[in-house]
């Protein structure tokens, strides 16, 4: 555990959705004031109805001006809007700065150039839930799940702490790493997952116009590997955007997969196709055994 744990006089959550919702609700025994900020009125008056937040407001200035920590849960480029606009000029010094943004080199750049005393680091919690809005926020939402750090130009030792005890407040696991090697693994286990299951709805749904058959029969395979394809298209659209060279390259990578497999699967020789498909059976046992279901 990290020396002292965390604790703050006033924290706000600029933007009250699923996750900023489920912060403010985890770390409310910690904060002496929680103030909620969202553009959506709805949001706001339920945030103040379920005791979410003390006070709510949609002026980014009012919200974070008194503020001794501050947690971005925006979407990607809103993020980075917000750190490259004025909200520099607006935090306290010392005040501690992190969002949850999905991906983290661009957001951890734009960080880099806030004002000298503000305590700036990235974050990323590898948690969610298909349902969206803050009526779907849960206190649980974070335990233990892996929580990504990224330092920038304006992490301090002792803002790397307070972070570290925030995180073990959510009761998440701290993971820390720069914010290039996040992308890129999160290119692989999110971003290159969402584009295949895309495709591979594109490719039924083509079928299925010759053919309802395809969506009658349809069930729990399709289902599972489709889910993703169902994610909301403008997160999804700015996850992309900040991430793309991570994510082509692992495109590229994944055709060479296909090209294997279909060679494989075209191939007189017996046992070809089965030969490969116990290595990837076998890696995929070895994942679950090794790091267990979450």
């Amino acid at each position: 555990m990290t020396q002292g744990g965390f604790r703050c006089q006033h924290l706000t959550v600029v933007g009250l959705g699923l996750m900023g919702g489920s912060l403010a609700r985890a770390l409310r025994p910690y904060a002496d004031t929680i103030t909620g900020g969202d553009a959506s009125a709805e949001t706001r008056e339920y945030a103040l109805a379920n005791g979410i937040a003390n006070r709510v407001t949609d002026d980014l200035k009012a919200g974070v001006s008194e503020a001794d920590v501050v947690l971005l849960a925006a979407p990607v480029r809103a993020v980075i809007q917000i750190v490259r606009g004025r909200i520099g000029a607006y935090l306290r010094s010392n005040t501690l700065l992190i969002d949850i943004g999905s991906t983290k080199e661009d957001i951890c750049a734009a960080m880099g150039t806030l004002p000298i005393g503000v305590q700036a680091i990235g974050g990323h919690p590898m948690t969610g839930k298909e349902m969206s809005g803050i009526a779907h926020s849960d206190s649980l939402l974070y335990r233990e799940r892996p929580f990504v750090l990224c330092p920038t130009r304006r992490t301090t030792p002792a803002a790397r702490l307070r972070a570290l005890a925030l995180v073990e407040a959510l009761g998440a696991t701290p993971i820390e790493m720069d914010p290039h090697h996040h992308d890129r693994v999160v290119a692989a286990i999110s971003h290159l997952p969402y584009l295949l299951s895309a495709a591979l709805v594109a490719t039924v749904s083509r079928e299925g116009q010759r053919d309802d058959t395809v969506w009658r029969l349809a069930a729990g395979g399709f289902r599972d590997m489709s889910r993703l394809a169902a994610q909301d298209l403008d997160m999804m659209a700015d996850i992309l955007s900040t991430n793309t060279q991570a994510v082509a390259t692992l495109l590229a990578h994944f055709r060479m997969q296909l090209a294997m497999l279909e060679a494989r699967l075209l191939s007189d020789e017996e046992g070809a196709l089965v030969d490969l498909l116990q290595v990837v059976r076998e890696a995929r046992l070895s994942w679950v055994q090794t790091y267990g279901p979450r």
